[in-house]
């Protein structure tokens, strides 16, 4: 009964206001079955991307931690290929700091903050930690690529109305003005010849 009405109250928050660049909603009828979209952050390596999140709530929350996995590939050390998260806000203590009073919205913020400032030394990918520490520039041209590959092309499938991936017709609609302005000014429209 404390997760129900916990969690409504953090989606009627999160819905009313959503942290900058986070959305977040519920999927079907299940209130513990969630998805997220985390804007990448400007100036990183990320920019221009949406990342979609899947969050499971479970029934001992808020006295356990959401499971939360990135379904949009990144490259970035701290999450590995499956989309599993090495955050300290996502384990129970003494290894974690999950605290009953974070909240699903903290913790988004708290990994989009991750994403815009990589924690290498607690890395879930070796190689892209070394990567991190000693060759920052290859690092950011993969995760630049990456982001192109993957973040982008996503952002084009969630516009063209799969509606599984959008919490509702307007924010589809805020999500696709947004996406056309971002296309013209990475592609200004062909000219034609006569």
């Amino acid at each position: 009964m404390q997760k129900a009405s916990r969690l409504k109250r953090e989606l009627q928050m999160l819905s009313t206001e959503p942290p900058p660049g986070i959305t977040c909603w519920q999927t079907e009828e299940r209130i513990d079955d969630l998805r997220a979209q985390i804007v990448g952050g400007t100036g990183t390596p990320y920019e221009g991307g949406l990342f979609s999140l899947e969050i499971n709530v479970p029934d001992r929350y808020p006295f356990e931690p959401p499971k939360m996995r990135f379904l949009t590939p990144i490259y970035h050390p701290n999450i590995d290929n499956s989309g599993r998260i090495c955050h300290d806000a996502l384990k129970l203590p003494p290894k974690g700091a999950w605290r009953p009073s974070l909240n699903i919205s903290t913790v988004l913020t708290s990994i989009q903050l991750l994403m815009t400032e990589p924690n290498p030394d607690d890395p879930l990918m070796a190689d892209i930690s070394s990567e991190f520490k000693y060759n920052k520039q290859l690092f950011t041209e993969k995760a630049r690529k990456w982001t192109q590959e993957h973040a982008i092309q996503k952002n084009m499938g969630v516009l063209k109305g799969n509606k599984d991936n959008t919490p509702d017709s307007k924010a589809s609609s805020r999500k696709r003005e947004a996406f056309e302005v971002y296309q013209e000014a990475v592609e200004p429209p062909k000219k034609t010849c006569v």
